[in-house]
């Protein structure tokens, strides 16, 4: 699977490497309140979780989304197996990134990838963890196990099983060692995501564990955004062109003038930088999201507009989930300077606010937070959740 780093296109891609750094520092800084921060970045675990489905090709709206982390399944059997894809996916990643707050949990491990693959199957049911090969034969996924059975993805034929742990080593190895500086971390990352697939460790799933182990570097190396932008989105939103790269990829080299290696180096560098661009548009669409008077203009339009039954009083909540999505929380006491009014008037509206889902607080007397219900995204944060391919 050599080259694992491409050597053509390095001044583009290292071009593009330093405008995404500084943009993700910009993004990460934009949200000052660490609550808020909190808030959006679980938001940012649903959509990761729609858009790593709907690759996959299962779409599962933000509302039943919601519905699944609240236990509550649909009756229809294709809408549950989705929501439960999508419960699993949220949990795997939230567990991940709380796992990936110790500096020595060790991420460039082949341990860590079976972790991934063994957390995901295991929140699914029995039912779930079955798969076909492509002369529709039915196949039982074990949870973290690694292959032992040929496949074939596209025009692409998998490494024999019996040396997929000698590949993971070089893989780990290489893409956690020494040699990787820093300035050149987004492009390892985006190369390692395409060696992993082309690796195929796993029966079934291994596009999901490659979306969440990229997602994993993002975060070990800080350039996540504290959380604020998702890659899964980009990813879906060309799809055709994500697997087209990745196809492209996989071929073996292409004459003396593309590398040294047995594959393309020119295809390599070509999806680094498809993958590179794609991040740095979703870093733009989540700045443009997160921009704080825009942000305030359409929480006023969403009250304006969506909020119209709960008559005088909308006026007054709105400026309670105005302040709050610039400060993240405050004492209940502050809503008499938010909004003018006495202390009566004003538990009335904690309490629409309370049972609208458009604010929450942890203890029954406790400070309020912001909240962003699935029916609010919409409102407050345009074409967050939009399938279609630009």
């Amino acid at each position: 699977m050599e080259p694992l780093l491409p050597r053509q296109g390095r001044a583009e891609l290292s071009e593009l490497s330093s405008e995404l750094l500084r943009k993700i520092g910009r993004l990460s800084g934009q949200v000052h309140s660490p609550v808020v921060r909190g808030k959006l970045a679980v938001l940012l675990r649903w959509m990761n979780c729609y858009y790593s489905n709907l690759i996959e090709g299962h779409k599962t709206e933000p509302r039943a989304i919601e519905q699944a982390l609240q236990a509550d399944y649909s009756d229809d059997p294709k809408k549950r197996e989705n929501q439960k894809l999508s419960h699993a996916h949220i949990e795997v990643e939230s567990l991940m990134v709380e796992r990936l707050e110790n500096a020595s949990t060790a991420i460039y491990e082949p341990a860590f990838l079976q972790w991934l693959h063994r957390e995901f199957y295991e929140r699914l049911p029995e039912s779930m963890r079955v798969a076909k090969t492509r002369s529709g034969e039915t196949y039982r996924i074990v949870p973290g196990a690694l292959r032992d059975f040929m496949v074939d993805v596209g025009r692409h034929t998998p490494p024999h099983y019996g040396s997929l742990s000698a590949f993971l080593e070089r893989f780990c190895a290489c893409y956690g060692g020494r040699g990787i500086y820093e300035t050149d971390r987004l492009s390892a990352i985006a190369a390692a995501h395409h060696r992993l697939g082309w690796i195929h460790p796993f029966g079934d799933g291994n596009g999901r564990v490659m979306r969440l182990y990229s997602q994993a570097m993002l975060v070990r190396h800080k350039l996540d955004g504290a959380g604020l932008w998702s890659l899964s989105r980009g990813l879906a939103r060309q799809r055709q062109n994500y697997y087209s790269y990745l196809d492209r990829a996989d071929q073996p080299r292409q004459g003396d003038r593309d590398g040294r290696g047995n594959l393309t180096d020119r295809g390599l560098a070509d999806f680094c930088t498809f993958f590179l661009e794609t991040m740095l548009d979703q870093v733009d669409f989540m700045s443009a999201r997160l921009d704080l008077p825009g942000l305030r203009a359409r929480i006023e339009r969403f009250f304006q507009f969506e909020m119209m039954h709960l008559g005088k009083d909308a006026e007054f909540l709105m400026r309670v989930v105005r302040a709050l999505a610039d400060e993240g929380e405050f004492p209940r006491a502050r809503v008499q300077v938010v909004t003018g009014r006495k202390e009566t008037f004003c538990r009335r509206i904690i309490r629409l606010g309370l049972d609208e889902g458009l604010i929450e607080s942890p203890l029954p007397k406790g400070v309020l937070r912001i909240s962003f219900p699935a029916k609010v995204l919409d409102g407050y944060f345009p074409k967050l959740y939009l399938d279609l391919e630009t």
